[in-house]
């Protein structure tokens, strides 16, 4: 690696030169429904062990509202990322949430990386809708991800955006989702987002975050942008 050259009228150069060329990129990391931040602690460590620093948001889809929610996720990621460079990595209704929220910050994320991302109202939230046990587990949020027209309103990112999508999930006749490849919860139609491309992974919706292949392809990504 080449050295900085130091400006010898400006003593700080060589070290101000440092600094930007090592400065962090921080990764806000938002686990899925019925999660906790404890589902991405490996692909945080993975991060972190790449020098790349995490931040890992919590919230309870079954006890907060949707729009509170997406505003707090908002001062997160506004206080986590201080005005640093920053991307952000979003696990099923983790990319819901991003994708309400991308519009509102005041500095755009480097990149996002959705991992199985519902993108439209899913076959299964559909059916679960109807139980009661589902609406007091998941709440307004786990309603929402059933509402096609709601699904339909996100605003599309307009950032660069990778989304994997697993495809180990059962097929046939007696699933909900026939021949179509699915990873357990979502199919690949169900995670298919306008013309972005879909980078499909052998694993299934509840352990995709914890992929290397996710975590290497995510920090050589990072490696470009610096």
């Amino acid at each position: 690696m080449s050295q900085p050259v130091t400006d010898a009228a400006n003593p700080n150069a060589t070290s101000n030169a440092n600094h930007n060329a090592h400065s962090s990129v921080h990764a806000i990391l938002i686990h899925g429904m019925g999660r906790t931040p404890v589902s991405m602690l490996l692909l945080a460590k993975r991060l972190r062990s790449a020098g790349i620093t995490p931040h890992l948001f919590a919230y309870s889809a079954a006890f907060q509202r949707w729009l509170p929610c997406v505003d707090r996720l908002r001062r997160f990621i506004v206080a986590s990322s201080g005005g640093e460079r920053f991307i952000v990595i979003g696990h099923s209704l983790g990319c819901v949430l991003t994708r309400a929220v991308l519009p509102q910050l005041p500095m755009a994320p480097q990149m996002c990386i959705f991992l199985a991302p519902p993108n439209h109202a899913s076959i299964y939230a559909i059916k679960l809708s109807r139980w009661r046990l589902f609406r007091l587990l998941t709440g307004e949020m786990g309603q929402l991800l059933a509402n096609q027209e709601f699904m339909d309103s996100l605003p599309m990112p307009q950032v660069p955006l990778r989304i994997y999508a697993g495809i180990n999930g059962p097929r046939g006749a007696w699933t909900p989702f026939g021949d179509e490849l699915n990873d357990g919860i979502l199919s690949l139609s169900e995670m298919q987002l306008g013309a972005f491309p879909l980078q499909q992974l052998t694993t299934i919706h509840t352990t995709i975050m914890n992929s290397r292949q996710v975590a290497n392809e995510i920090v050589a990504a990072v490696k470009q942008i610096k």
